[in-house]
């Protein structure tokens, strides 16, 4: 089996590492120079520090990545997903195509599967990968479990069934949007959370943010068409719980610098990477307000990072919202 994986950031290159051995994996960036200093040295210092690429393909010309595969897994962020799908179907790319970006596309407020339906419309064998990950862990060997979803529930369990591995246990869903909207507004909540953590306000507060901002994801995932058993699950309350606690999350970085009072472009700029949640977070909010949606977390994460509201007031106001029943 032959894998290109399009997009060689922390998770792309842990991913990769995780599937080379029972598969012939490439590596693709579309930075050429990013490309030779990963083949020079062995290692993508850029984005997976400590990272050994040894038995990867490495390339950045994507008509050579993606020549013969029998998967296509797009691991760029939100914002470059609707530019990879045009350049690959320009190239005439048949395999089936699975997802790893998690978020709302800034502007269009649509999720993965709505860009990929308007611009490969008749592409049919798609997957979203989701759930609970760190790159570093993954990369490392550690335990994860993940989710395969699609529209087609029998491609989301042959999906499962080829990228299972020993260190990633695959289960297969046909809630795609229950799957994508979990693993997009999870990152809000984790900035949240990290705000919450970095003013001081003790675990209990943490719990009250993980616990209501499920709920809020759940809100807006039932009225999308999502399932409540999918937040239940992996690609719901797993990542959110782990997004929200663990200090590898960039989202809750964010969330901890801004309550340090650190301004959002020095953060971004310090962090070096995607952070899914800064971009999603006024798309949440927008979407919210169009479907009368209450989700009183994500729109004060959207305030605090447009700078309407600082941190501490924003917490306060979420605190001293009128009394209602759970």
């Amino acid at each position: 089996m032959k894998i290109a994986l399009l997009g060689a950031g922390a998770w792309g290159t842990a991913l990769a590492m995780q599937l080379r051995g029972d598969a012939e994996v490439t590596l693709w960036t579309r930075n050429p120079g990013h490309a030779e200093r990963m083949v020079h040295s062995g290692t993508n210092d850029r984005y997976l520090p400590g990272s050994q690429l040894a038995g990867l393909d490495i390339q950045s010309d994507l008509a050579a990545a993606i020549r013969d595969a029998d998967y296509l897994i797009a691991a760029v962020p939100t914002s470059g997903y609707r530019d990879l799908l045009r350049q690959l179907r320009g190239h005439g790319a048949a395999a089936p195509l699975i997802w790893l970006c998690k978020g709302f596309e800034t502007g269009t407020m649509k999720l993965p599967h709505e860009v990929l339906a308007e611009e490969w419309p008749e592409h049919d064998d798609v997957a979203a990968l989701s759930g609970p990950s760190f790159a570093q862990e993954v990369a490392a060997g550690q335990p994860a479990a993940l989710t395969a979803a699609s529209l087609n529930a029998e491609f989301a369990r042959q999906v499962a069934h080829d990228l299972h591995r020993p260190r990633i246990r695959l289960y297969s869903s046909n809630d795609l949007i229950g799957v994508e909207v979990g693993g997009a507004v999870k990152n809000v909540i984790a900035i949240a959370a990290g705000i919450s953590d970095g003013l001081g306000f003790g675990l209990n507060a943490r719990a009250a943010l993980i616990t209501r901002g499920l709920a809020e994801i759940a809100r807006l995932g039932l009225r999308l068409g999502g399932r409540l058993d999918t937040f239940m699950g992996l690609s719901g309350m797993g990542d959110l719980i782990l997004t929200c606690t663990g200090d590898l999350s960039r989202n809750r970085q964010v969330g901890l610098k801004l309550a340090q009072g650190e301004s959002l472009e020095g953060i971004l700029r310090e962090l070096g990477h995607v952070a899914e949640g800064v971009t999603t977070a006024r798309e949440v909010a927008r979407l919210a307000r169009e479907m009368a949606v209450d989700m009183p977390i994500a729109e004060a994460v959207r305030g605090v990072l447009e700078q309407e509201q600082p941190p501490k007031e924003a917490v306060a106001a979420l605190l001293n919202r009128e009394i209602k029943d759970e």
